[in-house]
């Protein structure tokens, strides 16, 4: 079976799913959550933590339509939620909290924090929801969009210390706050597809 994939459209949703998991953001939780392992144990505790994001954000890409109806959401509901949701998440980006402070671990932390919610949080849930309620049929496109976003953050959160040291906190604080701004018009055109879709169907 062939299959014809629109790539302008997986790269979309790949970059947007990339903002959502805020690798860069995630950077100084991570480290300061893991400061107390040596580098290479660092590096192995993410990889796994990644891992287990990943087939969190699977699964719940794969039974999108199932729990949507389990839970009797509607299409407009979703839309208008997860917009308000990214919108708190790129307010946040924009203008992160100069206190907020992140607990150390002396023992290996297992899928909480740093799996859920860091990296599959509610943010990349709702736009995972949205995409496999929305067009359900294009499921493989999407899997091959949150690979990329997934791989993306890898790369970034696996090389982390290195990037603090060699770019600075400042350059990648910078780089989060566009992210942000662009996460908000995503956000924004996300509510108003959602209000959008409510007043046709209740018209």
């Amino acid at each position: 079976m062939h299959v014809n994939f629109i790539w302008g459209d997986i790269i979309s949703v790949a970059t947007t799913l990339f903002f959502v998991m805020d690798s860069l953001g995630n950077i100084q939780a991570f480290q300061s959550i893991l400061k107390n392992f040596d580098i290479k144990s660092r590096i192995k505790i993410i990889i796994r933590e990644l891992i287990i994001a990943l087939a969190v954000l699977f699964i719940v890409l794969v039974a999108g339509v199932k729990i949507l109806s389990f839970l009797g959401l509607s299409q407009p509901s979703l839309n208008i939620a997860g917009g308000i949701l990214l919108f708190i998440i790129a307010i946040r980006m924009v203008f992160p909290s100069e206190k907020m402070l992140f607990e150390s671990y002396d023992s290996d932390p297992v899928i909480v924090p740093l799996a859920i919610p860091l990296i599959a949080g509610p943010s990349a849930i709702a736009v995972l929801l949205f995409l496999s309620s929305s067009q359900p049929e294009r499921i493989i496109e999407w899997s091959l969009s949150l690979l990329i976003a997934w791989l993306l953050s890898t790369v970034i959160l696996v090389l982390s210390p290195y990037m603090l040291k060699y770019l600075g906190d400042k350059l990648l604080r910078a780089t989060e706050r566009l992210m942000g701004m662009l996460l908000i018009l995503i956000a924004i055109q996300m509510f108003l597809d959602g209000l959008s879709q409510f007043l046709r169907s209740n018209i």
